[in-house]
């Protein structure tokens, strides 16, 4: 498979001082994407308090290949230390969306965290995508597992 060619458009807030997102390393799967907050936001940030959630921007559009999805998803580090995490992960940017992508954050720690501009707040990974074709019929095939729900298949 090709690499796929992401368009990125910055939008009229986005701070030209901040990197587009990028692999911080050979081995990375996903690009960082920073929070590039509106000018009234830069100063004091935005307040996220305990159990809090906000919509972050980024300051950036993109195109993202027909066959492939952008996937929004935590950083661990923010997770690990603050409990930062993403209140729709992963977040899907579809395709054929041209808006701001944006960060659906949530703070699951006990302390007010502050989302400085130019923060690292999550990760970007592009995945290709198959659209399945679905069949009805009147049952399905049998399985070992058959209907069994969430435990089903052992304590461990």
């Amino acid at each position: 498979m090709s690499q796929p060619v992401v368009q990125v458009s910055t939008l009229a807030h986005f701070d030209p001082a901040l990197p587009l997102p990028a692999y911080e390393t050979e081995g990375a799967a996903g690009m960082d994407l920073r929070a590039s907050l509106h000018s009234d936001d830069r100063a004091d940030g935005i307040k996220l308090p305990s159990l809090g959630r906000a919509l972050v921007p980024t300051g950036l559009a993109v195109a993202i290949p027909e066959g492939f999805e952008g996937q929004v998803r935590p950083r661990s580090g923010l997770a690990a230390r603050h409990g930062i995490t993403l209140t729709n992960a992963p977040g899907t940017i579809d395709a054929d969306y041209r808006g701001e992508v944006m960060v659906l954050m949530i703070n699951l720690g006990p302390e007010t965290y502050i989302i400085r501009h130019g923060t690292r707040i999550a990760q970007m990974l592009i995945a290709p995508v198959v659209q399945a074709q679905l069949t009805e019929v009147a049952s399905l095939p049998e399985t070992a597992r058959s209907s069994g729900g969430f435990g089903s298949t052992g304590a461990s």
